[in-house]
């Protein structure tokens, strides 16, 4: 399996003399759910916004599909076929839930060569099969939706533009654990249907039933890394040993 998203060497920050981001570098494969753990202020978000385009690396290169895309802008990541799925809301709160499906549609419809219309609202029938509690909330305003399905709606967005790589997180704070179980479900459905996801969770033990591949990263430093098979046993000595940490 290829490597979909690689991140080489990279170094960021949000200051001059500061540095959040160490020479980091990391691969996520197509078709593969990647995790990434770390403790609070380890660079999990920032590691997020640089490959998003909200922070460009002060040195190193980010490559999805072997293109150069350090500092893409944050609007071209559709267009390029990836999706992000962040911690926050990003989705429109005065809106209908129909609008806030359908603006991603419409960057690609106008994209050249462009969505056809015909598929474009065949995706968005799928997606409402595929999260049927939104289509009763179509016409309501985004804002108006109980914290869980405003994250349903955030995975909605993700599924109608099909990407090759979908960057996932924290998927599951603050929801109550029946819709964080189904948040989980939703993404092992995405990765089921091919895509590469890098799944950042503060949820240790889930990352690791989940992916197939693990990093840790601790001070903006991966300090470990391996397959889903070199984090088995106890899990809880092990990771306190890799953040160097006691809890």
């Amino acid at each position: 399996m290829s490597d979909l998203l690689c991140l080489e060497r990279v170094t960021a920050g949000y200051a001059a003399d500061i540095d959040v981001l160490r020479n980091l570098s990391l691969t996520v494969p197509a078709g593969k759910i990647t995790g990434l753990i770390g403790l609070n202020g380890a660079g999990k978000s920032t590691l997020m916004k640089t490959i998003c385009g909200f922070l460009r690396p002060k040195t190193g290169a980010i490559r999805f599909d072997g293109a150069d895309i350090t500092g893409i802008e944050p609007h071209a990541l559709i267009r390029r076929g990836i999706s992000c799925i962040p911690q926050e809301s990003s989705l429109f709160p005065y809106l209908s839930v129909e609008h806030n499906l359908r603006l991603p549609l419409e960057a690609l419809v106008h994209a050249r060569p462009g969505l056809p219309r015909a598929e474009a609202a065949r995706r968005l029938d799928e997606a409402l099969e595929e999260f049927p509690a939104l289509g009763a909330k179509l016409k309501s305003p985004a804002g108006d939706l109980s914290g869980g399905q405003q994250k349903m709606l955030e995975f909605a967005k993700a599924h109608v533009v099909r990407p090759r790589l979908c960057l996932i997180d924290e998927p599951s704070i603050g929801l109550a654990p029946k819709i964080a179980g189904e948040v989980y479900q939703w993404i092992r459905l995405f990765s089921a249907g091919g895509m590469g996801i890098l799944l950042v969770d503060h949820n240790v033990r889930r990352v690791v039933n989940m992916a197939e591949y693990i990093y840790v990263l601790s001070l903006g430093e991966v300090t470990a890394q391996g397959r889903r098979s070199d984090f088995a046993g106890n899990l809880h000595e092990q990771v306190r040993a890799w953040l160097g940490v006691n809890f």
